[in-house]
């Protein structure tokens, strides 16, 4: 599956809209394989991302599907364990033995957070900056739930700034904690919507098709980078606002360039410097920062 265009191969692809010519390289390697590049003409990005979105929308589907069949089971076998499989209930519970995969991880911590079935924010865990200071990596895969609120987001970019690997994805199906490759833990809520009761998997096939449908997700979800330090300050001129909204719209670099009376050279040179000061790797990700600071 593809995993969408990088920065790299969209910078290329753009500087080659301009007429400046593609050398040899990963990034034109990406665009040709995209179909984006056919020797040294550009080709028309609708059609072959296109195909790149159904891609991501049918893993998506599958992904979702698979947590209905999780929570379906769960449902019909009630409190029943099987070997693989424990059934934790109680807050105290559940914390503790989040707390204590944190602690006992010596590789890898992998999630997916939509936010609490309670709240929509992630919650702060004390065991974090330890299992990083430990060499511990982190990655999670928020919804953009989580970061559509100021206390997720800051969250987040605290998680970020200490060493997490964090992306986004639109609609992330179930709450997931995988640590090493040995046990993963499901916050199930229950159907009064109140408790939330929790699964510990054990090695097993299941505990292998969460791992796989982590990955699945950590392909499509999109790099939440650190927001740079002056970008919380400075306040938008009227030029960059009007930037962001000819950008917001889809218009080209031509299009812009022409409706600012500046040249497409001036366009990419100010769209790059609000992609450093937003800490986004793509403008898709400048869109979504430019909005959360209020520019648009």
């Amino acid at each position: 599956m593809h995993e969408g265009l990088s920065p790299e191969g969209e910078e290329l692809y753009l500087a080659m809209l301009r007429g400046e010519r593609g050398g040899a390289g990963a990034a034109r390697a990406e665009l040709e394989r995209l179909g984006l590049v056919r020797g040294n003409e550009v080709r028309p990005p609708r059609s072959a991302l296109a195909a790149i979105a159904s891609g991501h929308e049918v893993a998506a589907l599958r992904a979702r599907e698979t947590a209905e069949l999780l929570a379906a089971a769960y449902a019909e076998h009630g409190a029943k364990e099987v070997d693989f499989v424990e059934v934790l209930s109680g807050a105290d519970e559940v914390i503790s033995t989040f707390e204590e995969m944190q602690a006992r991880a010596v590789g890898e911590i992998r999630a997916l957070d939509p936010g609490s079935y309670l709240s929509p924010q992630p919650e702060a865990t004390p065991a974090q900056p330890p299992a990083l200071a430990r060499g511990v990596a982190y990655r999670v895969v928020y919804s953009c739930e989580v970061l559509g609120t100021e206390p997720g987001f800051a969250s987040v970019q605290q998680s970020i700034a200490a060493g997490e690997q964090a992306r986004t994805f639109p609609d992330v199906p179930l709450k997931l904690v995988i640590a090493d490759s040995d046990r993963a833990l499901i916050a199930v809520p229950t159907v009064t919507g109140g408790n939330v009761v929790a699964l510990l998997i054990h090695p097993s096939v299941l505990l292998s098709a969460l791992i796989e449908l982590f990955e699945a997700f950590w392909r499509m979800g999109v790099a939440v980078t650190p927001v740079g330090p002056a970008a919380a300050d400075e306040e938008p001129t009227t030029e960059t606002r009007k930037l962001m909204a000819l950008l917001s719209a889809g218009l080209t670099d031509e299009s812009i360039a022409r409706e600012l009376g500046v040249s497409e050279r001036t366009v990419h040179r100010r769209v790059s410097r609000l992609q450093q000061l937003l800490g986004a790797q793509t403008r898709f990700q400048l869109g979504v920062q430019a909005s959360r600071h209020g520019w648009l």
